[in-house]
């Protein structure tokens, strides 16, 4: 089985920082993109950003210049740094790999259980 975890995520006035962290863990052989999701209340769940296993980065525009994204490939660990924070980006944050395991004949995604990020005004 391969495990995502995440953490990092709670309540933060506008303006503040969080940084969260997922780290994959199981039957890994390896991982190629992560990324980050979120999903406000009535709202699909959308992109935040992702990050190839060799560092390649794409944001959602929303986030662009305030979120980093980043990784370990060590620890199969993904990052994403959150500045000036607003109140619409409140919503569950999400991790998820794309992960090649000896348990599967074909690469999967694999997703986390969520993070809650609260921003106050």
């Amino acid at each position: 089985q391969v495990q995502l975890v995440e953490s990092g995520g709670g309540l933060v006035q506008a303006g503040g920082s969080l940084r969260l962290s997922c780290a994959a863990s199981g039957s890994i052989f390896s991982i190629n993109h992560m990324g980050w999701y979120r999903q406000a209340p009535g709202k699909q769940r959308e992109l935040v950003a992702e990050i190839t296993s060799g560092g390649s980065t794409r944001y959602s525009d929303s986030v662009k210049g305030r979120f980093t994204i980043s990784r370990d490939n060590a620890k199969n660990t993904v990052y994403l740094q959150m500045n000036s924070l607003k109140p619409d980006d409140t919503a569950v944050y999400y991790c998820n790999a794309d992960v090649y395991s000896p348990i599967a004949t074909r690469p999967f995604v694999a997703w986390g259980q969520g993070t809650q990020v609260t921003v106050s005004s």
